[in-house]
């Protein structure tokens, strides 16, 4: 494999006329897209699911397929469709989605060094694509790197979000098809704890994701009372604050 931390040798020639540069993009392309493969199948579970959820709230096709091509973000549509049921302001419908997803600021101010040189545009670009799992799978290849902002970390990303986003948007519309055939009798609550499974067990490779892992599930059941679901905010801080505190006390115990 090769080592995308490393960046590309300098060039008093511009970078379209490196000869190396198709091979390395294709190379740190087909890297992402390895990395983000365990997670298609959960994806679209969760995107199926979704997408089915959305039509039985009540929502219309047209309604949900907007919802999906433009909030895409799976915690968000499902925290609000109780709430547009009930009829709910949408200052609240908007506070709820906001909170489920503030956890974003944290996977930004992390990503933030990798892409703090390109144009805002792009920046809020790669915001928007962004999911919990490029950003899980992207952290632990390039968390230590010494040189942060390369070509090949960004085309790594890419590779990620341009599948993550196929994946949901996909498998979410067709979930919005089969909302008006699959009958309401059938609970596929289940099927989206299995997907959310599927997504988190292979995480758990070392002993700091093991008690991030813990941390944040105890916390988030606990917390269940609280209220906008304000839970899933406070597991996701403790979770990676112990996550944190894990690494730490393993590096200065190897030290």
């Amino acid at each position: 494999m090769s080592d995308l931390n490393v960046p590309p040798p300098s060039s008093s020639k511009p970078e379209r006329f490196d000869p190396t540069l198709k091979a390395r993009r294709q190379a740190a392309l087909k890297e992402g897209f390895l990395g983000i493969r365990p997670a298609i199948i959960p994806t679209a579970t969760w995107g199926l699911v979704t997408g089915i959820a959305l039509v039985k709230s009540g929502l219309s096709e047209q309604a949900a397929i907007m919802m999906t091509l433009m909030v895409y973000a799976g915690s968000a549509q499902l925290s609000s469709l109780p709430l547009i049921a009930a009829g709910a302001p949408l200052w609240l419908i908007f506070a709820a989605g906001f909170i489920v997803n503030v956890r974003f600021l944290i996977f930004g101010a992390a990503l933030q060094p990798y892409f703090q040189s390109l144009p805002w545009y792009k920046r809020l670009a790669y915001g928007y694509f962004t999911t919990d799992m490029s950003f899980v799978v992207f952290m632990p290849r390039f968390g230590h790197a010494a040189v942060r902002g390369t070509q090949e970390q960004r085309w790594f990303f890419l590779a990620m979000i341009v599948i993550g986003w196929l994946t949901w948007q996909l498998s979410s519309l067709l979930g919005i098809f089969l909302g008006t055939i699959v009958p309401t009798a059938w609970s596929l609550d289940y099927a989206a704890i299995l997907a959310l499974l599927g997504i988190a067990i292979p995480l758990a490779n070392s002993r700091p994701m093991l008690v991030a892992i813990i941390a944040s599930g105890c916390t988030a059941w606990v917390a269940q009372p609280l209220p906008l679901r304000l839970g899933l905010l406070v597991a996701v801080v403790v979770g990676m604050s112990a996550g944190i505190w894990a690494e730490h006390r393993l590096n200065k115990g190897r030290a």
